[in-house]
């Protein structure tokens, strides 16, 4: 099968047996069988239709911002977005691939005078996960200035969802539920002031930089907001900043953050989580859901 793999899938930059650690925001998790770089669509299809044809496992990963990937790595092909990055202005629209840098096409739109995207100016992570999970901060979410958003399906077809079916909700999206994959979207927004765009934007940054851990390996947000409390108010409350477990603790900076600080495991971030999680119910009766995907295999 892997002859069949590298005569069917020549050209593409494929990897065997890679460490998905160097790739995530967390700096952990194991190998992909096969990790997969497309540079364009029809590559991304080409993997997709071999995978499903050989009865093969895939999954798309974006570029791994909000995930924790398990330390017995990813069966099958993981695919990455880095190359799928292209960022492209008509008008008032910004159409970005889901691969673009999220922070990096806000200072497109920033370049070209057009507001909308400024809450999104300091949010790590991908065009692709920011659809995906509704991504937000600062009053907005994407759920506010998206048009529509190309997806790859199950099946390796690609169409176009309008914003109004995307269900868009805290977050998240029907995406959730689909399996579909972001490919690109397009974002409408609206003629500003380039200094007034610019000062928001580094407010919010400086806000952000205040605040979270930017300094440490992350997943970002741990847990969702949970109804009529924040996340983590309920952990300081629960005595829970600074407690580690292995490598990973809850941030002294942002209790509702969890950071890297010793060359962490996976096991070590989901056993935090569900630590904190038993001991913040204890402490105040609300139970916390994480907001952070995990995925992956337990280590064997």
């Amino acid at each position: 099968m892997l002859n069949e793999l590298k005569e069917d899938l020549v050209g593409i930059d494929i990897r065997f047996d890679e460490p998905l650690k160097n790739y995530t925001f967390t700096k952990v998790g194991g190998p992909a069988d096969y990790l997969a770089f497309p540079r364009n669509r029809y590559e991304l299809s080409r993997i997709v239709k071999f995978a499903n044809k050989k009865n093969i496992p895939w999954l798309v990963l974006g570029n791994a911002s909000n995930l924790i990937v398990r330390d017995g790595g990813i069966r099958g092909f993981v695919i990455l977005f880095d190359k799928l990055n292209s960022v492209a202005i008509n008008g008032y629209t910004i159409e970005a691939e889901a691969g673009a840098n999220l922070i990096e096409t806000t200072k497109v739109a920033r370049f070209h005078s057009l507001t909308g995207f400024e809450f999104a100016a300091g949010i790590p992570g991908s065009i692709g996960g920011a659809v995906f999970m509704n991504a937000g901060a600062y009053g907005g979410e994407i759920a506010h200035i998206l048009v529509s958003t190309q997806v790859l399906t199950p099946k390796g077809d690609i169409k176009t969802i309008e914003a109004h079916d995307m269900r868009f909700g805290y977050r998240r999206s029907i995406l959730q539920e689909t399996g579909d994959v972001v490919i690109s979207a397009k974002f409408a927004l609206k003629p500003g002031d380039y200094d007034q765009i610019k000062n928001e934007m580094t407010r919010l940054n400086h806000l952000r930089a205040l605040k979270q851990p930017l300094e440490y390996p992350s997943c970002g947000s741990v847990f969702k907001r949970p109804l009529g409390h924040f996340a983590g108010q309920l952990i300081m409350e629960a005595n829970l900043k600074g407690h580690r477990i292995g490598g990973v603790e809850v941030s002294t900076k942002h209790a509702g953050f969890m950071v890297n600080v010793a060359g962490g495991t996976a096991k070590d971030y989901e056993d935090l989580i569900a630590d904190v999680i038993t001991k913040v119910q204890a402490n105040s009766g609300v139970r916390l859901e994480p907001e952070v995907r995990i995925i992956g295999e337990h280590l064997t």
